[in-house]
């Protein structure tokens, strides 16, 4: 695998296996290569969407007028926060593993007055790719955060298969009505029904032309995204698992070479929504000395 010449990047993983390329800032995944050279992750392509994985932190989506409310007081935050736009320090680094971290800074107490320390550990060893994130609490007050992932893996596939031809396969049943977002990416006060056929999402373009599909009533914590034909995989298939996230967000950009499927803890604004951020819907309040884990897993399935 080519990285770009730059200590911004990282790789690992061995030359005749799974490996993966990761940006430091954002510590974002950048490459994601299979067994046979190919890369399973979007290029980024900036005409389209210039995000690949980006790591939500401290908050997931949009903020009701574009800021929260702590102590009597308004900050303004992007959507999804800072951390995709923050370089990580390498802490440790092996062949197969690296251990990415990010903690409070003077610029991010301007919007963020809060001590974090935010830890993602990448391992790309026997046939996966696996993430697992620590958020820790070295403060003296709570520490209210959400975090999420936000992999974009290709779509098509498999070359020469169709877009209409995949779908995600859920592990249960998932007929939970969705939630979804209004024109500044808040969550609408009523549900819709769920687009999801027993275990299985047939994905199309329409689908998200009022942006992302959220699960926030998810039974399943692990799906299978691939082609099909006749009811059966056709080429290779992305197991992604996901512990301790309660919530899955689906999106793309409607004709865009992706699908974004995103595990999530916490999501955006309800429209309306003026509350304190502890109030926030999906927010950890996170006690002093306390940790946060979770962990997102992406593993190829090879052609049957």
């Amino acid at each position: 695998m080519t990285s770009p010449e730059s200590p911004d990047y990282i790789d690992l993983g061995k030359a005749d296996g799974l490996r993966a390329s990761i940006n430091l800032h954002g510590a974002q995944l950048w490459r994601f290569i299979d067994h046979d050279g190919t890369d399973l992750l979007w290029s980024g392509d900036p005409q389209v969407w210039n995000g690949r994985a980006p790591i939500l932190f401290p908050i997931i989506g949009s903020l009701a007028g574009g800021a929260y409310r702590y102590q009597d007081r308004s900050y303004a935050l992007p959507r999804h926060g800072f951390a995709r736009h923050s370089r990580f320090a390498v802490i440790e680094q092996s062949e197969d593993s690296a251990l990415l971290r990010l903690v409070a800074s003077p610029e991010s107490r301007k919007v963020y007055p809060f001590e974090f320390q935010l830890d993602l550990r990448f391992t790309c060893a026997a046939g996966a790719l696996q993430v697992a994130v620590s958020v820790h609490n070295p403060g003296e007050g709570a520490l209210p955060f959400s975090f999420g992932f936000h992999p974009a893996l290709r779509w098509p596939l498999e070359p020469g298969a169709s877009r209409a031809d995949h779908f995600i396969t859920f592990a249960a049943p998932e007929p939970a009505p969705i939630s979804r977002l209004d024109g500044d990416g808040l969550i609408l006060p009523e549900r819709q029904p769920s687009p999801v056929e027993g275990r299985k999402l047939a994905l199309r373009d329409d689908l998200f032309t009022a942006d992302a599909l959220i699960f926030s009533d998810l039974a399943s914590r692990c799906v299978n995204y691939g082609a099909e034909e006749n009811g059966a995989q056709r080429g290779r298939h992305i197991r992604v698992d996901f512990d301790n996230f309660p919530l899955l967000g689906v999106w793309t950009k409607p004709g865009g070479g992706y699908i974004c499927i995103e595990p999530w803890q916490g999501l955006a604004d309800p429209e309306g929504f003026t509350g304190n951020i502890f109030a926030k819907p999906g927010i950890v309040a996170l006690a002093p000395g306390a940790s946060w884990h979770a962990r997102m897993v992406l593993s190829p399935v090879p052609p049957r």
